[in-house]
């Protein structure tokens, strides 16, 4: 929604917006942007009776400006429904989807295009260091965005990649999340399913091959289908790869790949947008030219500072695949420290106990694990919700140093106290977490 509402604003539009406790990295980029961010919802805020009112997919009925926007009659729509109808029709249209590695796998095809000259437009989840900001809308014949499965609007429960009408689809992998709005695994494989449909003939499904919850969804025939992955039987294979403390190698026939990011998971991500670039006419070297100045994207591993010897990252990952694989790639990059992990339960899936069990095993690479009090707790029955002190315990059954502490000024005084110079302190959470990364820093600092 913000890089939307920036990219609206160059377009000439006048823009306002309302959230609930913004925080960075997304305030900070619309004051930068000149667009008036009102805190907290109100009907006053749609006094002046917008020509668009565009809602987002964390509105509800009872919303004030919801209720507002209805009861004056106001045209309003979805930002899926805005992009399809007034960005996306007659482009081509390249989608990224997949339960994990969606933003960074997006805004790393946005980028080679970007390099090679097409001035593509997109819209991506979070903001890439190398375009600055989430949104752009050009007047390229490219749009490259990153399709997210959850649910549109309040108006609308399809998931929000049925409206982007690819030309490529991208699937990186299908796992179970979002345990607020799917039921089970199939009814995100129906999901998905729907996104294939739309692949036209003259299109082109790319598939992660190695992902056992895809597979029973490629065999079709509108669409040509090709799969990627690091296994036998891709139609394109990374073979052989090779994993660095900053940096990753994989071959295909004939050409090395090499990108400045670490883990397996961004060798996958890269070998997307190979077989995405290279389908869309983009040469070996035009690609890799790219992926040598690719810098990264905000809240992935992002490092956000160094303060009493202790490096503080900040990570988006929420779901127990990614927050085990992150810690893969940190591990690689920082193999003999002292690396701690503190995790806010925060998504909709992980405050609930469907991953009690995996979520203790995604912290395998982690020295030290604190888990802080699960978010927004009083809306879900004790039965529901994840049990954090079962979490601690099964850490602790592992081997593992391991504390549940509810807020953020017991984990910062814990941390403070127990890190030495030369530890690594990676914060896992899908929100702003109060702050907790620039006062772990403050008190780093302090010592």
């Amino acid at each position: 929604m913000a890089g939307a509402a920036a990219a609206m604003r160059k377009k000439g539009f006048q823009v306002t917006g309302s959230d609930q406790s913004v925080y960075p990295p997304m305030s900070t980029f619309l004051e930068e942007q000149g667009i008036p961010v009102l805190n907290g919802y109100a009907e006053r805020n749609l006094a002046h009776k917008p020509d668009l009112v565009v809602i987002g997919n964390a509105i509800s009925r009872g919303n004030p400006e919801a209720e507002f926007a209805l009861d004056h009659k106001l045209r309003y729509c979805s930002l899926p429904e805005l992009l399809k109808e007034f960005f996306i029709r007659g482009k081509r249209c390249l989608v990224v989807a997949g339960t994990h590695g969606k933003t960074t796998t997006a805004a790393l095809l946005t980028w080679v295009f970007e390099h090679a000259g097409l001035n593509p437009g997109y819209l991506i989840g979070g903001i890439p260091n190398n375009l600055k900001q989430g949104a752009r809308f050009s007047d390229s014949e490219w749009f490259i965005i990153e399709g997210d499965e959850y649910d549109t609007a309040f108006f609308d429960k399809r998931s929000k990649f049925v409206h982007y009408l690819p030309e490529v689809a991208i699937l990186n992998n299908l796992e179970f999340d979002h345990a607020d709005i799917f039921e089970n695994l199939a009814a995100i494989q129906k999901s998905f399913a729907h996104l294939i449909r739309l692949v036209p003939r003259n299109g082109l499904l790319l598939a992660n091959g190695d992902d056992a919850n895809l597979a029973p969804l490629l065999d079709v025939p509108f669409c040509p289908v090709k799969r990627f992955g690091l296994g036998e039987g891709n139609a394109i294979r990374a073979d052989p790869v090779k994993l660095g403390p900053t940096a990753s190698e994989f071959e295909l026939p004939s050409f090395k790949f090499h990108i400045n990011l670490c883990g397996e998971l961004n060798v996958r991500n890269a070998l997307a947008v190979v077989a995405a670039a290279k389908h869309c006419g983009l040469s070996n070297k035009q690609i890799q030219e790219a992926f040598h100045n690719f810098t990264g994207i905000r809240r992935r591993m992002e490092v956000k500072g160094i303060a009493g010897g202790v490096t503080v990252i900040d990570d988006f990952g929420h779901h127990p695949t990614a927050i085990r694989e992150t810690l893969k790639a940190l591990r690689l990059r920082y193999p003999h420290e002292k690396l701690w992990a503190i995790f806010e339960p925060r998504s909709n899936t992980t405050r609930r106990k469907v991953f009690q069990g995996e979520l203790a095993q995604a912290f395998a690479d982690a020295s030290a694990v604190v888990v802080a009090q699960v978010a927004r707790l009083e809306l879900l029955s004790e039965a529901e919700r994840l049990d954090p002190a079962q979490l601690i315990e099964d850490l602790r059954a592992s081997g593992k140093e391991a504390s549940y502490l509810p807020d953020v000024d017991s984990i910062v005084r814990h941390v403070a106290g127990a890190a030495q110079g030369g530890d690594v302190v990676c914060v896992f959470s899908n929100g702003g977490f109060a702050g907790i990364h620039g006062r772990l820093l403050q008190a780093f600092g302090g010592r």
